[in-house]
């Protein structure tokens, strides 16, 4: 492809564009803050966000969106969940008729409970479907800037789309697999920010690596049994856009959702505990939203309940840790999913 467009200069997009510009005559990274981008220009560098990541003169950061989206052949949205329908509204009138869509953001719409492959249609027509996939998988931006080895997963509606935007993505030291579960993927990359979220808040009560494997173990069970019931398959949760995904999210030095659950579990409130991590927790809303479906599909999500009790309700994470501990005598089979 001569042409991306990546929407959002935060840390995920910063780093999507030092992959894509190993194979992309032009890799456009838009921000709506002009003083910042104005900045990453001058520095070649995302100080904020992502700093000591050189970007490569085929980077063109810039805070116009409809020179950005002009003649671009793929559109990356990589704003928060939250952000995502608003800046989709924006890009409306400038898209044409045959760019690919991929989505990079982890999440569900607060509003509607719509993953963003849905809000992406909603946006911008059915007539899309074709050309939209969604990205996911264990990746860390801190990671990928430096050209760390890292496995995504690319799925959609239509393989030969996941095909064609797979080969942009293919380099030295990122590699993509394909997968025909939109759905799955998609839910994959938003629950295991609510484990995480419960895995910090271990690690902030020195509950050592058995209490970790165990939660790791269980919250897939809970991530399974949920995406089944939502229409995703529940094999797609053993790929890297479930385990893989759970696994460094919960486990890892530059997981935000993970650092937000130790800092709960230090007794702050979460207000300070959102200022303190200085970028977006996804796992919050997360836990909010899954809650809510699974009170209405009523799906046992025992982890999921006790970060909303955190999180809503100013329950400890210890006692919390102490309910699920106490909970009824089971077989573990029984409720996979």
């Amino acid at each position: 492809m001569d042409k991306v467009c990546i929407l959002g200069a935060g840390s995920w997009g910063t780093a999507l564009s030092t992959v894509l510009a190993q194979n992309c005559s032009q890799v456009i990274l838009w921000g709506e803050n002009p003083r910042e981008i104005q900045d990453i220009r001058a520095r070649r560098e995302n100080k904020r966000y992502l700093p000591d990541v050189k970007l490569a003169e085929n980077i063109e950061p810039t805070s116009d969106l409809r020179d950005a989206l002009k003649g671009a052949d793929l559109v990356l949205g990589v704003v928060p969940s939250h952000a995502m329908r608003s800046v989709l509204e924006q890009i409306k009138p400038w898209i044409e008729p045959n760019m690919y869509y991929l989505n990079c953001a982890k999440g569900l719409e607060l509003s509607t409970v719509k993953r963003m492959s849905e809000v992406f249609l909603d946006v911008l027509g059915p007539e899309i479907k074709n050309r939209l996939a969604v990205l996911s998988g264990p990746s860390h931006a801190e990671e990928v800037g430096r050209k760390i080895p890292t496995l995504v997963t690319i799925a959609s509606y239509n393989p030969k789309t996941a095909a064609v935007i797979q080969k942009v993505f293919m380099t030295p030291q990122f590699r993509a697999y394909t997968n025909p579960d939109i759905v799955g993927v998609e839910l994959g990359g938003t629950l295991k920010n609510i484990v995480a979220l419960a895995a910090g808040m271990l690690f902030g009560l020195n509950y050592g690596d058995n209490a970790e494997a165990a939660l790791i173990t269980r919250g897939l069970a809970e991530m399974m049994r949920m995406g089944k019931i939502l229409g995703g398959d529940p094999h797609t949760f053993s790929g890297l856009s479930g385990l893989g995904d759970l696994v460094v999210t919960c486990g890892r030095q530059f997981s935000r959702n993970r650092r937000a659950g130790y800092l709960l579990a230090q007794n702050k409130k979460l207000d300070q505990v959102l200022e303190e991590v200085g970028m977006v927790v996804e796992g919050v809303n997360a836990t909010r939203i899954v809650y809510q479906l699974a009170q209405k599909y009523q799906i046992e999500m025992p982890i999921c309940e006790a970060c909303h009790r955190v999180l809503e309700e100013g329950a400890s994470p210890q006692e919390e840790a102490l309910r699920l501990m106490q909970r009824e005598c089971k077989d573990e089979t029984q409720d996979l999913y």
